[in-house]
């Protein structure tokens, strides 16, 4: 093992140095990291959710900047289209379009399928970025809680609704932005669904997070054969809008150790415009590199075939799309 790797694995062990912005610093300077810009996209066509700020406004900005049409998904329509202006100010392009969908809401989130199915000739690479801790109880149009609506069955009901599409690409590209906040928690299975007073709102977020990865790996494993291959990533510790709102308190004591939002959103530019990542289908990764999906007994123990199989089912069951009767419609 060379001296980097070792680095690398110090890094990780450590935790708060990986997380940091320490830690992106002193792998793009080890690893030699080709610069996003230098990557030609120009023939793809992204879509980023929560693409109005944050991780996901950076993630859009350096998928222009490689040259690739991005389709900004916004819940709020004045915000949406600021962002777009934004972006076409800060990179010069102009092949930005927007979205306005809600991904809590099954309803929004078939419409926005529909729209970029209508609008766009292909679509190479889907982001699932949308989504923020919630300090309080809320419940979806889908009748379940926000967060689990918005960050586990909205995506999986979008990826389910762009499959084909996305199965046209070269290949099609989904990355899922989690979190390290999900190594504390275990998967659960159907049981993501809490109200008051049991109800947590970094718990909740956790358990969503830790749902997002395995499901990476599930759609992985059974799309076997298509022309499309899933990531899930975390960013780090990012300075954003939403964990200034959310978590206050941590923002005041990492303070100068949060990444910037473009830090955070190097790897999910990277996991779309590079060539190695395409070879690790269903991978976990945080700076351009596969990491442990899990750090602690009980989380690995937790995450069993039964309760693996039961999350997607809950998924189908909840979101209304099934990945049987979608083989089934294109077998007739």
């Amino acid at each position: 093992m060379g001296l980097v790797s070792i680095v690398d694995r110090a890094l990780e062990w450590l935790v708060v140095p990986s997380f940091a912005r320490t830690g992106y610093a002193l792998r793009r300077r080890m690893y030699h990291w080709r610069s996003l810009p230098s990557y030609d996209l120009s023939e793809r066509v992204a879509l980023v959710t929560g693409a109005t700020s944050g991780i996901g406004f950076a993630a859009a900005k350096a998928l222009a900047q490689m040259g690739a049409h991005v389709i900004v998904l916004g819940r709020d329509p004045q915000r949406t289209e600021a962002a777009v202006h934004d972006l076409r100010s800060r990179t010069g392009s102009k092949r930005f379009s927007r979205i306005v969908a809600s991904m809590d809401d099954p309803a929004a989130v078939h419409a926005a399928a529909a729209e970029v199915a209508t609008r766009h000739a292909r679509l190479d690479i889907l982001v699932h970025n949308a989504g923020a801790l919630a300090v309080d109880y809320r419940r979806s149009p889908m009748g379940i809680e926000q967060t689990v609506a918005a960050q586990v069955v909205g995506p999986f009901l979008l990826t389910g609704l762009l499959l084909d599409r996305l199965g046209e690409g070269t290949p099609g590209r989904v990355i899922t932005v989690a979190s390290g906040g999900a190594y504390l928690a275990p998967l659960t299975g159907s049981g993501l669904d809490s109200a008051p007073p049991a109800f947590d709102g970094a718990q909740q977020y956790a358990r969503a997070k830790r749902a997002q990865i395995t499901l990476t790996e599930l759609w992985a494993e059974r799309t076997q054969g298509r022309s499309i291959v899933f990531h899930a990533m975390h960013p780090g510790w990012v300075d954003t809008p939403g964990l200034a709102a959310s978590l206050p308190r941590f923002r005041g004591v990492v303070g100068r150790l949060l990444r910037t939002p473009e830090q955070g959103a190097d790897t999910i530019g990277w996991l779309a415009a590079d060539d190695y990542p395409v070879g690790l289908n269903g991978a976990f990764w945080l700076d351009r590199a596969p990491r442990a999906r899990h750090r602690i007994a009980r989380t690995r123990f937790a995450d069993t075939p039964g309760r693996r199989a039961r999350l997607w089912e809950w998924c189908e069951q909840v979101s209304g799309w099934s990945l049987s009767a979608h083989a089934a419609r294109g077998n007739a």
